[in-house]
């Protein structure tokens, strides 16, 4: 099973039961298809970097989970038929967190090939210029 942030966007005059649940339908279609929450954020209300469905704010909602493809699949389809949803990002971190793991190991590896610098010996000096 893989790892993803899912993160959706509702509409800022939302009552917090109709939010609560959304979050828990969002919670019942993961658990549902197989997949595993590992947490889940309200982030709140946040101003948008520009107008969505003629809105300047939204709530912001994050889910990290565990599942399968078709656990994302159902998950977006379900957040596209909600009037009250309005963007939504699906991102894969699973491969992000192998990447940043093996680009640490490389750099540990990397310091510890360094040569060490060989302390110069006080006698190399005299013996140039006796020559």
């Amino acid at each position: 099973m893989r790892k993803y942030e899912l993160i959706f966007i509702v509409r800022p005059d939302v009552p917090e039961e109709e939010l609560g649940k959304i979050i828990t339908q969002m919670e019942g279609v993961v658990s549902g298809h197989g997949g595993k929450i590992e947490k889940i954020e309200k982030i709140g209300r946040r101003r948008l970097a520009y107008r969505v469905q003629r809105q300047r704010e939204g709530i912001y909602v994050l889910f990290v989970v565990e599942g399968t493809g078709d656990t994302v699949k159902e998950f977006e389809r379900r957040l596209k038929v909600n009037d009250l949803v309005m963007k939504y990002l699906s991102v894969r971190v699973d491969e992000e967190l192998k990447r940043a793991a093996k680009a640490k190991a490389w750099r540990a590896e990397q310091a510890a090939r360094k040569p060490r610098p060989r302390p110069s010996s006080p006698e190399a000096p005299a013996a140039e210029a006796a020559t």
